[in-house]
């Protein structure tokens, strides 16, 4: 079986986990500066399940995200996990950009920098959106077969993948010709920690956007494009690709591109009107659910 190329596309996102009203603006929307940022959970168990594949099958496990320079963090630790190449899509073009137009520039990256694929893995839905779109909309791009809620890869070769899959009321095995999308959820795997001598390797790892930065650490280097050679015979550059490096049409992404428009936000409240206490009898609780389904309730 021939070395497998491998794609995971992941997503640096806010925790949202615990939200207060600090963490919320006026308008109702989250404000990401004020919340500590994080890989995408279920994109790490995508990250997990190609890294099995390249330890059972051999083949080049390519991350890809798009985001803002300070996303090379999510990168560092696809590297620390044991990806092999890892690409920064930013560009303040992009910005604004909804799912369809996040596909788009993740699909031009693909074929332009990647080419010659096999397989591509990305998490079921990322936690600041939960729209479970990009996934799809990027298989559609590609023109390649989509399996969705993969839990388990159950065969693979160089033409066909067979994949378990969660449906509404449990599971089924489907198969498809490579290359192929996977969209895998949380139930997969348990993702790796961070790989000691991976980290101590790749925790000087630095993109383009950083040299500059850098460059009064390193005085023996003349100017950036010196220092940058260094990091690539380093293997510790981490490609930054904007619009015009994978070929994209200006029209297609950012605010240009996404025709998802959001017509209203509301703040809710929840406030409490008291409460009443249920005696822990047969009679009480009868006389409870009496309540409930006179106020239409149950």
């Amino acid at each position: 079986m021939k070395n497998l190329t491998m794609v995971v596309l992941v997503k640096q996102v806010p925790d949202t986990k615990n939200i207060t009203g600090e963490a919320m603006k006026e308008d109702g929307t989250v404000n990401r500066s004020a919340l500590p940022a994080i890989f995408n959970p279920e994109d790490l168990n995508a990250l997990e399940m190609a890294l099995q594949v390249k330890e059972q099958y051999g083949g080049t496990v390519n991350v890809i995200t798009m985001g803002p320079p300070s996303a090379v963090d999510a990168l560092k630790e696809a590297l620390y996990r044991g990806a092999d190449r890892v690409m920064l899509l930013s560009d303040r073009k992009f910005s604004g950009s909804d799912t369809l137009a996040t596909s788009f520039a993740l699909k031009q990256a693909i074929i332009s920098k990647v080419s010659d694929y096999d397989i591509v893995f990305c998490g079921r839905q990322a936690i600041d959106g939960d729209t479970a779109q990009v996934g799809p909309q990027t298989a559609e791009k590609l023109d390649i077969p989509q399996l969705t809620y993969v839990t388990r890869i159950e065969e693979l070769d160089d033409k066909k993948i067979k994949v378990k899959r969660l449906i509404d009321n449990g599971s089924e095995i489907v198969e498809a010709d490579l290359p192929a999308l996977l969209t895998v959820t949380d139930s997969a795997n348990e993702p790796r920690p961070f790989i000691v001598k991976k980290m101590l390797k790749y925790r000087k790892a630095a993109s383009k956007l950083d040299l500059e930065k850098l460059m009064p650490r390193y005085p023996r280097f003349e100017n950036i494009e010196a220092l940058q050679e260094h990091f690539i015979s380093k293997g510790l550059f981490i490609e930054v690709w904007g619009i015009d490096d994978i070929n994209a049409d200006p029209e297609e992404v950012g605010f240009a591109g996404s025709p998802t428009m959001v017509k209203k936000i509301e703040s809710i409240s929840l406030t409490g009107k008291g409460f009443k206490e249920i005696e822990p009898t047969d009679e009480g609780i009868k006389n409870f659910v009496a309540e409930l389904i006179e106020d239409h309730t149950w």
